[in-house]
């Protein structure tokens, strides 16, 4: 099918979400037993981890982790977020820094002002949409305003209840600082995040078995293996180990001087995509193709364009002595073979 399509179906018990665009799955949400980033704990701070600039907190899901823990006592109560998926055995990472999402809208207490983003470039759209958020986005607020691209076009009524929504959520919390561990708020379920965060026209599907009718498990079911094919008769493995992803990069029975830049550009512009709907992150070691070092700059340029369009925050460390290329990526999803499993 031609366009884009959200799918919203279940995977057994799970919860799941699919974008396809033009046929193709691009992105891939499934609900998982770990908490779900953008939980709200009150947590009670145990004792500093001393050298390692951290400290763990008792939850009511277990042990999260948290950096940056000046000024904290043990059995302080203080609000933590989560910001992505523990690696198996470790405790939930956390943040102190607060954000509440919505469709239309990002909350950001302790940082007031109101900003808009940069892919509205309509100036009348821009002005139509500040007035829109009314009251709620006064440049005396307690909280920061950022108004997302999907109130481009949206209705005013429906950004100023958003808003309000949002304000009035982070308001609540923060006023429940105190207390025992517990969960204040949930992180946010596949439908609900597909509603959240794929905000451009697209067609939706609701109804059960829409993952078999649009072709969604047939493109799970190629996700099982760790070969990848690539353009041109090249492919790459992507292999996940218990210390990093090891990403391999194969020409194929290309054997031409320019076979390895080839493939290596082709694995930059699909790695974000696997590394999103496999679910993986952390460290990640890419060996490619043989080529000249002077087609490293192309490469790295490729890279960069290819992760900047992607919605996982990922760091691109650099190369190292034996010529691999090394990428610290967030977890912000859960490993799909293990929820398949």
């Amino acid at each position: 099918m031609k366009g884009r399509q959200i799918v919203l179906d279940h995977i057994g018990e799970r919860e799941a979400a699919a974008l396809m665009i033009d046929g193709r799955l691009e992105d891939l949400l499934i609900d998982s037993d770990a908490p779900r980033p953008g939980a709200i704990y009150r947590a009670i701070a145990q004792r500093p981890m001393k050298g390692q600039g951290g400290l763990f907190l008792d939850t009511p899901d277990g042990t999260a982790y948290l950096r940056q823990i000046r000024g904290i006592a043990p059995g302080q109560a203080l609000l933590v977020q989560v910001t992505g998926y523990a690696e198996p055995g470790k405790a939930i990472p956390v943040t102190q820094k607060l954000l509440f999402k919505s469709r239309y809208a990002i909350v950001t207490p302790g940082a007031p002002g109101v900003n808009l983003s940069r892919r509205i470039h309509d100036d009348e759209e821009r002005i139509r949409i500040l007035a829109a958020a009314g009251t709620a986005a006064a440049e005396d607020s307690a909280h920061g305003i950022i108004l997302r691209s999907a109130c481009d076009g949206a209705e005013a009524d429906e950004i100023a209840e958003d808003v309000d929504a949002m304000l009035a959520l982070a308001d609540t919390v923060l006023a429940d600082a105190d207390g025992a561990a517990e969960k204040l708020t949930e992180g946010d379920a596949p439908h609900l995040l597909a509603w959240r965060d794929w905000s451009d026209p697209a067609q939706v599907e609701t109804a059960a078995g829409g993952f078999e009718r649009c072709g969604v498990y047939d493109a799970i079911e190629a996700l099982k293996s760790p070969r990848v094919p690539l353009s041109g008769g090249a492919f790459l493995f992507i292999e996940p180990t218990r210390a990093l992803v090891a990403v391999d990069v194969n020409t194929g029975a290309d054997g031409s001087l320019a076979a390895g830049l080839k493939a290596n550009i082709a694995t930059a512009r699909e790695l974000p995509r696997q590394l999103r709907l496999r679910g993986l992150g952390g460290q990640i070691t890419i060996d490619l193709a043989p080529m000249p070092k002077k087609d490293r700059r192309d490469l790295e340029t490729a890279l960069r364009a290819a992760f900047r369009a992607d919605s996982e925050e990922t760091v691109l460390a650099g190369w190292t002595p034996l010529g691999h290329y090394e990428l610290q990526r967030k977890r912000g999803r859960a490993p799909l073979l293990g929820m398949l499993s």
